[in-house]
């Protein structure tokens, strides 16, 4: 097994280097105070100009090499936050604990948490380009940007009028090989349930179970999508809603999903059931465990799914509003919602129920909808509105972003197509992407940028299972070294 400290054995060692620093620093989503502090005293400690903006956006500037000055300025951008994401056996603290890469053939990944690969690859590619003595390239501007993961809060507030290039590299692709010209924009719901709870000192002869369901593949609320992977809290409250039919359980407690952006891999709820149909509800348990290996056994390996008995709580959801919560996330829609027209391949428009929880009189649901389209978002997000306002929760949308639109003409992407045979020895794939990438944000706010996103292959990311092709992140730098040395001159 080989540890962070000997990374740098890796090629290129100028990355790897770097990606075992970022790998000690803690660096989750909103609790980023560490790493922006080491990117300014990276910048500063190599002589270059380092700018925090005001939202903690770190701006580093490296003048161009000689006889490269008269080259278009480029961004090259990366976010420097990552997402934390822990089997449910592992004592880390994401805000205190380095994180524990390891390799495993041609990957690199993580021991039981994500790697934070993304988007700290292309973090350590900006940082390797900033130090090199040797690559060649025109005036750049370095740009990390702060909590991507969580809302893209670093990029909707960035200082307007701060960024003097005109071409911007995106980092925060995860296909080696792939270059993105697009990606789809996003919109949070939020559905509020408030109900007053009722004792259970007043039932008689119950038992309470803690049911659990985990093991789940989980991954990008966005890339994977369309992978048919099973989502906790759609399975939990399938179960639910028979468990309450058929077996008059009662709801105490739900816990499921931890981020907006990641598909949920494990969900929790205790439940209150009468003596009398304890050992009924544990047989249906065990049915309903083999229903969804038997559906979903061949995507997920991995499912968990059982109950145990636990202490009885003291207080219960009331019936109309367990009722009302249920129905209305078994009605909410899930997955894929459309596919682009003109495009039957690539994801148009999504929706991901990511977090649900219950207790202590509130219930909140939490919804991530991505479409490349405006329009097909806000009807999707309509729908949910619907659905939830329908069962008496409050619904509210917040953290829109605009999605990113092609350019066919774009130079930059023209620049790059050709490099891919010449330096690699094969053609580039040009793709629309269904995750949210920050370029249409920073886009908006810098109209007119020339921008493309490209990386080396992370799978699973937002999982435990995250990890990063080592070969593919010497295709990447190869490619991002060549384009900075073919940048167009400046018009």
């Amino acid at each position: 097994m080989i540890m962070a400290q000997e990374l740098t054995n890796l090629n290129p060692q100028a990355i790897w280097k770097y990606f075992a620093q970022i790998c000690s620093i803690p660096h989750p989503s909103g609790h980023t105070a560490m790493i922006a502090d080491y990117l300014m005293e990276a910048g500063k400690a190599l002589g270059l100009e380092t700018y925090r903006d005001k939202a903690d956006n770190v701006i580093i500037r490296k003048p161009a090499t000689p006889g490269m000055e008269n080259r278009t300025t480029v961004i090259l951008q990366a976010h420097y936050d990552m997402v934390p994401q822990a089997n449910k056996a592992t004592n880390h603290n994401f805000e205190t604990d380095p994180i524990l890469p390891r390799v495993d053939g041609d990957w690199v990944l993580a021991t039981d948490t994500t790697l934070g690969a993304d988007n700290g690859i292309g973090m350590a590619a900006i940082l390797a380009v900033l130090e090199s003595k040797d690559i060649v390239h025109g005036p750049i501007e370095a740009l990390f940007t702060r909590d991507e993961e969580t809302g893209m809060y670093g990029a909707k507030d960035i200082e307007h009028g701060i960024l003097k290039g005109k071409i911007l590299l995106n980092t925060d692709s995860e296909t080696d090989g792939e270059l993105y010209m697009s990606c789809a924009g996003g919109l949070d719901i939020e559905a509020t349930f408030r109900y007053q709870e009722k004792e259970t000192a007043q039932l008689a002869d119950c038992v309470a179970f803690k049911v659990t369901l985990g093991g789940l593949l989980g991954g990008h609320s966005g890339i994977d999508i369309n992978l048919g992977r099973l989502n906790a809290n759609k399975a939990m409250f399938r179960f639910l809603k028979i468990a309450v039919g058929c077996h008059s359980a009662r709801l105490a407690s739900y816990t499921g999903g931890t981020l907006r952006n990641a598909i949920p891999r494990e969900a929790e709820a205790v439940v209150v059931i009468p003596q009398v149909r304890a050992k009924k509800f544990l047989a249906f348990v065990e049915d309903f465990k083999r229903t969804i290996q038997h559906e979903y056994g061949f995507i997920e390996k991995g499912i968990v799914f059982g109950a145990a008995e636990t202490e009885m709580p003291q207080k219960l959801m009331p019936e109309p509003a367990q009722d009302d919560l249920i129905n209305a996330i078994v009605a909410c829609h899930n997955g894929v919602y459309r596919m682009i027209p003109d495009a039957p391949e690539v994801v148009e428009t999504s929706s991901n129920l990511s977090i649900v929880t219950a207790n202590d009189g509130v219930a909140e649901v939490k919804i991530l909808a991505r479409s490349s389209s405006e329009t097909q978002k806000y009807t999707l997000a309509s729908e949910l509105e619907s659905t939830f306002s329908l069962a008496g929760a409050k619904v509210i949308f917040d953290g829109a972003y605009p999605g990113w639109e092609p350019n066919l003409q774009s130079a930059i992407l023209n620049t790059m197509r050709p490099l891919y045979p010449q330096v690699l020895g094969r053609e580039a794939e040009v793709k629309m992407m269904h995750a949210g990438l920050e370029c249409g944000i920073i886009g908006s706010a810098y109209p007119g940028l020339d921008m493309i996103s490209f990386g080396p292959t992370i799978k699973h990311p937002h999982s435990p299972e995250e990890k990063v092709n080592i070969p593919s992140v010497e295709n990447f730098w190869r490619i991002l070294c060549a384009t900075l040395e073919n940048i167009p001159v400046e018009k």
